[in-house]
């Protein structure tokens, strides 16, 4: 066989191992939107991507591995907003509903996927670790609000609070407020606070 053709092949298995791969990540991505990742096993994966569970194995050694590559592949589609820009805002007012604003719309366009992932998180510990950076976004959104002591502190719980997916959910659902009345209700609150 020559050099040429022995390449080619080589070339051809590379790219079939890339789509299978890809393959396996997006069934993935699509139980956990549907089942949620606490009722997404490696058998469902396997035979939603129409592979063996041996070959989702070699792929991905455990399910850190295969959650870590859903999860990547699900935020390189939906990516979340950029609290980094939120920092250019200095009026923290204005900070603040823009930030509703751009993570309301998020949440909305991401509920089924967001709610399986909140849902489980308590039974699959790496979706706690994705949510981490509220936390940051908290604290960004109270910078420069000026209070100290137990009111910074009600400030900080009302920015926690009006930031919850569950808040948003049920503002926008059972409470009837389109986006734009959430933002300026959450608003409120934590000026009121």
């Amino acid at each position: 066989m020559s050099d040429e053709k022995r390449q080619y092949r080589m070339k051809r298995r590379a790219e079939q191992e890339a789509e299978t791969r890809l393959r396996i990540t997006e069934s993935a991505v699509a139980l956990h939107g549907t089942l949620g990742p606490a009722r997404t096993s490696v058998s469902a994966v396997a035979e939603h991507a129409g592979v063996r569970r041996s070959t989702v194995y070699r792929h991905f050694p455990d399910e850190t591995a295969l959650f870590g590559a859903c999860s990547a592949h699900w935020a390189a589609q939906n990516p979340p907003p950029d609290f980094t820009a939120w920092e250019r805002i200095g009026d923290p007012d204005e900070r603040l509903a823009t930030a509703l604003g751009e993570l309301y719309a998020y949440y909305r366009r991401n509920e089924e996927m967001l709610d399986n992932l909140l849902r489980d998180a308590p039974v699959v510990p790496i979706v706690a670790e994705l949510m981490g950076p509220m936390a940051f976004a908290t604290e960004l959104l109270l910078r420069g609000r000026g209070a100290r002591g137990k009111a910074r502190d009600r400030q900080r719980a009302a920015i926690g609070h009006a930031l919850a997916f569950a808040t948003w959910q049920d503002l926008t659902g059972a409470q009837g407020l389109d986006d734009a009345e959430a933002t300026a209700l959450m608003s409120r609150l934590v000026a009121a606070a």
